[in-house]
């Protein structure tokens, strides 16, 4: 594994960081004019699911072929793995304990990894049957645990391994009491979700639409229910999103590279997109590789962390995670 100072990776010598693009005025103020895109580690397969551990000041992200978590230490810059096989885990989040909750491919499965490093098995299966392959996940403050399951870690052995799909692609939520909802089951490959700042809203990508990717929101009550779908996002071109967070303006820094079309160069795609709440694109991340995923962290919750196909970068910013 090569560390922050053994990386081929050149920041911008000047100030502001020409890889920032701004395409909305108002994305100047989320912009920090002293702060460059750095990469802070290299050498993975496919990273995904990023999650920040303040309390201990470490990154954990997958690297889902080679079947790891790896942990980034924000004060020596070390990285190392943290679990190992890890069920080709994807996407994490912690829930309102501190807990960390994972995805896996392999087991076809939501766990908890308890205090004491002990596993428990939140969810495997709906109406007797097996999950498909749960791939991003989001925490509520009711407790209630949200998560994506597209059958992407059953089609081979890359991130996963071959398997019946036994459901439709669903959006499921795991109430308070662990009781399993099917939420939504009229999306192509559901991929990121993620919540607004207030948790009114509930924004899912459907990452196999057509023609284009896109983000629908959903109104979300208090009690879990969700109404109103509409558009948030469309690509309008291209661009594949894949995840996505929320800062505490509301705006989302989703991910973002090539849908991989036939002729279809990733040139001014890969990165991360930052949209305001009505959709409008605000600014650009260009990154030297197509990003999945993202998070906040760093002592205030301003340091953007970005999971890409091989690395995981970072840049401060003018916000906080919602």
């Amino acid at each position: 594994m090569s560390t922050a100072s053994d990386v081929p990776f050149v920041p911008s010598a000047r100030y502001p960081d020409p890889r920032i693009e701004v395409l909305d005025e108002r994305f100047l103020k989320l912009r920090l004019f002293s702060a460059t895109v750095e990469r802070l580690f290299t050498g993975m397969r496919w990273g995904e699911g990023p999650v920040w551990f303040g309390d201990g000041g470490y990154l954990l992200v997958s690297d889902i072929p080679n079947d790891r978590i790896l942990r980034w230490d924000a004060a020596t810059g070390a990285v190392g793995d943290y679990r190992k096989p890890s069920n080709n885990a994807n996407g994490h989040c912690r829930d309102r304990q501190g807990r960390l909750v994972s995805c896996e491919h392999l087991t076809r499965r939501i766990t908890r990894t308890e205090y004491d490093g002990s596993i428990t098995v939140l969810a495997d299966r709906f109406d007797g049957k097996r999950l498909n392959s749960p791939n991003d996940i989001a925490c509520a403050n009711d407790g209630s645990i949200w998560f994506t399951d597209p059958p992407f870690g059953i089609g081979g052995y890359w991130e996963g391994a071959p398997g019946e799909q036994e459901l439709p692609q669903a959006v499921y939520r795991i109430a308070p009491d662990g009781g399993l909802q099917q939420v939504i089951t009229d999306l192509a490959g559901p991929n990121g979700l993620a919540f607004s700042p207030d948790e009114s809203v509930l924004y899912v990508v459907e990452s196999r639409a057509t023609p284009h990717r896109k983000i629908w929101a959903y109104d979300h009550a208090s009690d879990g229910r969700l109404a109103n779908r509409r558009l948030a996002v469309d690509a309008q071109g291209p661009g594949a999103f894949d995840g996505f967070c929320v800062d505490v303006e509301g705006n989302l820094w989703c991910g973002l590279g090539s849908n991989g079309a036939a002729g279809v160069e990733p040139e001014g795609l890969d990165g991360v997109r930052v949209y305001a709440p009505d959709g409008t694109a605000l600014g650009h991340i260009h990154l030297p590789e197509r990003c999945a995923n993202v998070c906040f962290g760093g002592r205030h919750r301003n340091r953007l962390f970005m999971a890409a196909s091989h690395s995981v970068y970072a840049l401060y910013v003018n916000t906080q995670g919602a």
